[in-house]
């Protein structure tokens, strides 16, 4: 690992932070949470319900297709965890319903979610590969760092994309200008000549 990743992976570690949300949630209201996330990324959530009574609070992990990635009636308290397949958006919607009818109070809830080298055990990895702490925190600087890697890969490949987009449509503009350029000039010439035959059918002119 040359003197620039090291850099970068050091600066990465200062900026990273990890905060749970928390929100209210009416009754029979319901709320969802977005977030974009890479293809082959670990993700996990903690998640907590307050009490309330005559309540029952509905949890649903899905993606853009619909697809159902974790569902919990009545949550409470828990934890789900899932890998992605493909770079895709994915969606945590907390759903609150009365079971009695009636009025009822507002229910907090709380949600960490963690993806990629957060979501990740190395306390666990460690007692499996029998790792020593240094070489623990070697392995995670290794994984942020893979991290790290490809999302700039990813951003380059997306950069790339939007080049050729932005190349395809300039062609574009430009072959529609010449072509109306050149609309506007044979409109012009026909309605030149044509005038100039009716003036001298009409020998308004020589």
């Amino acid at each position: 690992m040359d003197l620039t990743n090291i850099f970068v992976v050091l600066v990465t570690l200062c900026l990273v932070t990890i905060d749970a949300i928390r929100f209210h949630l009416s009754p029979n209201q319901k709320k969802c949470l977005r977030e974009e996330i890479h293809k082959d990324v670990l993700v996990t959530g903690d998640y907590e319900v307050s009490d309330a009574p005559g309540q029952k609070a509905n949890l649903m992990v899905t993606d853009s297709k619909s697809h159902i990635l974790y569902s919990k009636e009545d949550a409470k308290k828990g934890r789900f965890a899932f890998t992605t397949e493909e770079y895709d958006m994915f969606e945590v919607c907390f759903d609150t319903k009365m079971v009695g009818g009636g009025q009822g109070s507002d229910r907090e809830i709380s949600l960490d979610m963690k993806h990629g080298v957060e979501a990740r055990s190395y306390e666990e990895l460690a007692k499996a590969e029998k790792l020593k702490p240094l070489e623990v925190e070697l392995r995670r600087l290794e994984d942020l760092s893979k991290s790290i890697v490809d999302d700039f890969a990813y951003m380059r490949a997306r950069e790339e994309e939007m080049r050729d987009t932005n190349e395809s449509t300039h062609s574009r503009v430009m072959y529609f200008s010449l072509f109306s350029m050149c609309c506007l000039l044979g409109l012009a010439t026909w309605q030149v000549l044509y005038l100039r035959r009716y003036f001298k059918a009409k020998k308004l002119i020589e």
